[in-house]
């Protein structure tokens, strides 16, 4: 075997320090792993002569850029294994950002370790197997094999410093022509340099490890609307079905002037459509937390409303019997304090075939609810819904009306019309199963105020100025994934009906409205939503 291999390894440069293989790794990565970083740039600056000199620049600083960092990360006999593990990390970070045009932060890092077996074998593919191998695997065997071992004496030092010298006089050489190009590209482009791959990643990495960090302090629950009292004295008790969507995009509903007929069956319901709403954030590990939190978005913080009760709480101390049911990841920490049922598998959901499926969720309601006749009650159903990439999973076969469709979690590899029928089809099933829950919900009319609530956790990039799925920066992300559909249906009992809330169908609400409305909607009065607006006290004022 080492005489197989004696030929190549006699053609390996003899590396003299440590330092040499991490200036190769460094022009490795930025050749080969940083497609997504120069395609934004060139999307900014496009090739051309004149700024062709600039270009050259960029790519001379971000090269300088990554080898400093890996210079200040690699130390002794640990180096090789640090590049190593770059290397496999960067290659997947290439292929997220080259593949779907995501942006690898803080909110994305949670998404992946939050990721289920299911949802992950949705993303395997070719492709991720060829970025993995070639970009990853095979070049940290090279590193692996190749990297001297070093110890880090003085001299060893003093090299690291003299490198990072001459790193340092590059970048000044390579900024200092064009101080102009980078004052406007610093000022007014930061997002291309979130594709900066291995450093922005690292970053995100780190910043995510010292939340996690913060995140294992004991820390006592923070009360929230202590103050809250029952207002209005009712004859019937209140049983409200919240449904929380996955992945839905409001200008793919019908009901909102989608050109397709993606709401057949919510259309002959008596509905109002609240056209104008915006998500919290763009992933359900936000955006579902923060709907509940009394923070807002604004002001939102994951940890920070992890140890503070949320609107689930608040009605619970005030008498009302709370149920989640899931058939997505799991509640982000919303109903920990709650009755849970994971409707994932058939050991509850017995609506199950290729997955299981949301209708599953309304089965053993009416036994619930009889257990429970004397109290008021809310429901949350959370989705799986849209969750993509895999659209063409989400809903049974009886429901693919709008075909050819996408049958790969490798978008960019379909046509638009397959992606778009892929996902209206889903958003076809999500009709159905609404249509189902308002119909259940119809059964309990005349001795209960019933009504439900619809609203998805965020939108859904379909390939849109090249991004697909969602997660992106808030500060960034396209109105795909943060406008979204909710859906309101009132039973004739209920406190409010739907004709003093179609006058505000098209006011500019959010995710911060759901925790007041929650309140109001069982007649709960609080200091803490005496400024807020929310659909329910507008019409409260208007009434």
């Amino acid at each position: 075997m080492t005489t197989l291999f004696h030929p190549l390894a006699s053609r390996v440069p003899s590396m003299q320090s440590q330092h040499t293989m991490t200036l190769l790794v460094s022009l490795f990565l930025m050749l080969f792993a940083n497609h997504a970083l120069f395609s934004h740039i060139t999307k900014i600056y496009p090739l051309s002569v004149s700024e062709l000199p600039f270009l050259v620049s960029i790519a001379l600083l971000f090269t300088a850029l990554t080898s400093l960092f890996l210079v200040w990360i690699t130390f002794g006999r640990v180096a090789r294994w640090v590049l190593a593990l770059v290397l496999i990390m960067a290659s997947q970070s290439a292929y997220y950002m080259d593949q779907y045009g995501v942006i690898v932060d803080t909110v994305m890092l949670d998404n992946i370790l939050h990721t289920n077996p299911q949802e992950f074998a949705g993303l395997l593919s070719a492709k991720l197997l060829m970025y993995t191998v070639g970009l990853g695997l095979i070049p940290a065997l090279v590193v692996l094999k190749y990297t001297p071992n070093t110890n880090m004496t003085r001299a060893e030092w003093l090299r690291k410093f003299k490198l990072s010298g001459k790193l340092l006089l590059l970048v000044v050489l390579t900024v200092a022509p064009f101080t102009a190009h980078y004052a406007s590209f610093i000022r007014e482009h930061k997002v291309a340099r979130m594709y900066a791959n291995p450093t922005f990643f690292s970053y995100s990495v780190v910043k995510y490890i010292a939340l996690s960090l913060q995140a294992t302090e004991v820390k006592t629950l923070t009360n929230v609307a202590q103050d809250a009292v029952e207002v209005d004295a009712h004859q019937h008790h209140e049983i409200i079905i919240m449904v929380v969507g996955e992945t839905a995009r409001a200008d793919r509903f019908s009901l909102n002037g989608y050109h397709r007929l993606t709401n057949p069956r919510l259309q002959k319901e008596d509905v109002v459509s609240l056209q104008n709403v915006s998500s919290c954030g763009t992933s359900t590990g936000v955006s579902v937390p923060c709907m509940f939190s009394v923070l807002g978005r604004k002001a939102f913080d994951k940890e920070k409303a992890k140890h503070m009760e949320n609107a689930l709480d608040v009605l619970a101390d005030n008498g009302v019997e709370i149920l989640w049911r899931d058939n997505n990841s799991d509640s982000k920490d919303v109903a920990t304090r709650m009755r849970y049922q994971d409707f994932k598998t058939p050991t509850f959901n017995t609506s199950c075939d290729t997955e299981c499926r949301d209708i599953g969720m309304l089965k053993g309601l009416d036994e619930f609810i009889a257990a429970h006749q004397h109290k008021d009650i809310l429901i949350v159903l959370h989705q799986m819904g849209n969750h993509g990439p895999e659209y063409y999973r989400r809903y049974p076969k009886a429901f693919e009306q709008f075909t050819p469709t996408c049958k790969t979690g490798e978008l960019s590899q379909c046509t638009q019309q397959e992606v778009d029928n892929a996902y209206d089809n889903a958003i076809l099933y999500t009709d159905y199963f609404l249509s189902e829950v308002i119909h259940f919900l119809q059964k309990y009319e005349n001795a209960y105020e019933t009504a439900m609530l619809y609203v998805s956790d965020h939108g859904e990039s379909l390939g849109e100025h090249g991004f697909y799925l969602h997660a992106a920066p808030y500060m960034i992300a396209p109105k795909e994934q943060t406008h979204i559909p909710a859906i309101v249906w009132m039973g004739k009992h209920f406190d409010y009906q739907l004709d003093q809330l179609r006058p505000f169908q098209n006011y500019p609400f959010s995710h911060d409205d759901v925790f007041c409305s929650l309140l109001v909607s069982y007649e709960l009065d609080s200091e803490t939503c005496a400024s807020k607006r929310n659909v329910l006290l507008a019409n409260k004022d208007n009434s």
